[in-house]
Order: structure tokens, then C-alpha cells, then sequence
């Protein structure tokens, strides 16, 4: 391989692994919620050099070694654990556009970058209301949060859901659907 080709293809890689990380839900809710403290969108930037770099230094990764580094570098850098079932399918996105670049094929990297990018969806992630006081002393609480996904991208063969129209009260536990014992009405939406 020529030391011209080795640099474009190291380009294309680079930017196969910021296509893939800029897609990753899991990621783009870190940053637009400032799970990573004021520096949100530095880190996701830093992440992506690091995820390169990660790959240039060893060669040989398994799929579960790729895995086990995003989630770390999410629970240390944006205090995320990622439980969406997202993780596996961005390590095979990154450990084949590696392969592609080991191969110095800058055909299949372009591709591959093109094909997240369209796929790509803007997601939103809100906090859930209830209705009903919380306790405050309670120091384990743990915030819900409602996602919604729409699509960025031309072509999306259904893989961003569009979000429902959803009235101004659909995300709030009236009190009346409260039970005393503590039960919630589950009502069907109309």
C-alpha cells in the first residue's frame, strides 16, 4: 500500500468512526443532556480520536474488547450506562470499517460512512413528569426519561421511528390515576 492511499484511507476511517459515533443514540442524548458535565460536545469529539486511536494500537480487537471500551469511555466520560442494545451493533460498525481499513479499501469505508450518516436520526430525550411528590430525601432516585427519534437523513428503511403527536398531558401521571395504595391507572391511549 502507498503511503498515499495508507493516509486517505486513515482519513476515511476517521471519518467512518465520527459518522458511526454521531448516529449512536446512546451518545447524541449524553451530549444534548450534558451528561458529561459543560463539556459535553468536546468529549464527543475527543471520543472519536480516541476510538481511532484505540483501533490503531491494537490490531487484533474482538468485538466484546470494542464493546467493553465504548461503555467505559461512556460511564466514565458522560456518567452513561448504555443498556439499549445499541453498544454491539456500534463495535461491528467500527471493528468492520477497521477491517475495510486494514484492507485499504476506501470504497467500502466511504460506503459504509455514507450508509450511518443517511441513517442517522435527531433524537430527544425528555424528562418524565409525575404528578403525584416525590420523596425528597430519597438520594437513589433515578430520573425516567422519554425518547423520541426523528429522521435526518433521506433513506431510513424504517429504522427511525417518527414520533407521535402527543397531547400536552400525554407525558404527565394525572392525580386521579393515582390509587391510594400507590398503584397507577394505566390508561389506553385514544
Amino acid at each position: 500500500m502507498m503511503a498515499g492511499a495508507g493516509e486517505d484511507s486513515r482519513a476515511l476511517f476517521g471519518a467512518g468512526v465520527r459518522a458511526a459515533l454521531e448516529a449512536w443514540q446512546a451518545l447524541q442524548i449524553a451530549v444534548e443532556n450534558g451528561f458529561g458535565g459543560v463539556h459535553s460536545q468536546e468529549k464527543a469529539e475527543w471520543l472519536g480520536g480516541a476510538v481511532e486511536e484505540y483501533f490503531f494500537r491494537n490490531a487484533d480487537l474482538e468485538l466484546d474488547e470494542v464493546e467493553d471500551f465504548l461503555g467505559e469511555l461512556m460511564t466514565n466520560e458522560f456518567d452513561t450506562v448504555v443498556e439499549d442494545g445499541s453498544l454491539p451493533q456500534v463495535s461491528q460498525q467500527l471493528q468492520t470499517m477497521f477491517y475495510h481499513f486494514q484492507r485499504g479499501d476506501g470504497a467500502a469505508l466511504k460506503e459504509m460512512a455514507s450508509h450511518i450518516t443517511q441513517r442517522k436520526c435527531r433524537v430527544r430525550a425528555t424528562a418524565v413528569t409525575t404528578a403525584r411528590e416525590t420523596d425528597e430525601d430519597d438520594a437513589d432516585s433515578v430520573e425516567e426519561m422519554e425518547v423520541t427519534a426523528t429522521n435526518d437523513g433521506a433513506a431510513t428503511d424504517g429504522v427511525c421511528p417518527q414520533p407521535e403527536s402527543t397531547g400536552p398531558d400525554s407525558q404527565t401521571i394525572k392525580e386521579d390515576d393515582i390509587v391510594e395504595d400507590g398503584w397507577t391507572i394505566v390508561r389506553r391511549k385514544k
